[in-house]
């Protein structure tokens, strides 16, 4: 199951940090545009440098798949420099009719082998159901996403006056007590709005986005996010960790800001007595 493996690594890691690889070739530092391949320079060089911090790496599959057929080879290439001890997540949002989300499912988990995935639940469950066969596998479902045009359909009042997202985060628990392998993204952006989904959902992981470039408040997500021991949630930062530098230092940039922001995070944990998790034996 992923979500028991993901806590393993946590662990060992001591680190509940995610780290996005939304690869750009307008943003990665102008120098390596020398090389033969500088975008998998770039990846390889990133996760060199970081995955002693990162529990996970998440890949934006917009990125990827905007390079046509080059871009699915990187992406198959990146995977394969990815170290044992770090899960991996395809942020690929899918979610249609059942015969195409068991493509969908077949390519990420696959095709490509990835640990996890993020999946739009607006079609509903049959949507869902062909990811949620994968018992291995982690589905993390849209809950609130970090963006300002969430508040065009997310926090529309449904049944009892419930906003849209905590409905998703009842069904979601509904459903994952018969799958076990759910969890929720959650945007850092709305600090106030993950306690709500916490409660809602208490033993639900959460992916949460949106604590980095976006300025979501690192401190009230953390501690809205995670469960008492310390479990529970992954924070993921993207452009504020590999577009930190520009230079020939881009990697060593990237890692002392993955590792500070580790250190942040643990030390919210610490200051809210949240970190039994890393003693357990």
């Amino acid at each position: 199951m992923f979500f028991p493996r993901l806590d393993e690594v946590c662990k060992q890691k001591k680190s509940l940090l995610c780290i996005g690889l939304d690869i750009d070739i307008e943003r990665i530092p102008p120098f390596l545009l020398t090389e033969l391949d500088p975008l998998f320079y770039f990846n390889r060089a990133i996760v060199e440098a970081t995955h002693d911090c990162a529990a996970a790496y998440k890949l934006n599959i917009a990125f990827y798949e905007a390079l046509g057929i080059p871009g699915w080879d990187l992406l198959e290439r990146t995977l394969s420099i990815m170290p044992p001890n770090v899960m991996i997540i395809a942020d690929a949002k899918r979610g249609d009719i059942g015969n195409s989300s068991r493509k969908y499912a077949e390519t990420f988990f696959k095709t490509f082998a990835f640990d996890a995935i993020t999946v739009n639940p607006y079609m509903g469950f049959d949507a869902l159901q062909p990811f949620l066969e994968y018992e291995d596998k982690g589905i993390y479902v849209l809950g609130l996403t970090s963006n300002t045009g969430a508040l065009d359909f997310q926090y529309l009042k449904v049944e009892n006056e419930m906003p849209l997202y905590l409905k998703v985060a009842e069904k979601v628990v509904e459903w994952n007590f018969v799958y076990g392998n759910l969890g929720l993204v959650v945007g850092g952006t709305h600090a106030n709005e993950v306690a709500q989904i916490r409660e809602q959902a208490p033993q639900i992981p959460f992916l949460v986005p949106g604590i980095g470039a976006q300025g979501g408040n690192l401190e009230l997500a953390v501690k809205n996010a995670v469960g008492h021991d310390g479990r529970g949630a992954l924070f993921n930062a993207s452009r504020s960790i590999i577009y930190a530098s520009s230079g020939h230092d881009f990697a060593e940039v990237a890692h002392e800001r993955a590792h500070h922001l580790k250190e942040q995070i643990n030390l919210i944990l610490s200051l809210n007595n949240n970190l039994g998790f890393w003693d357990e034996n």
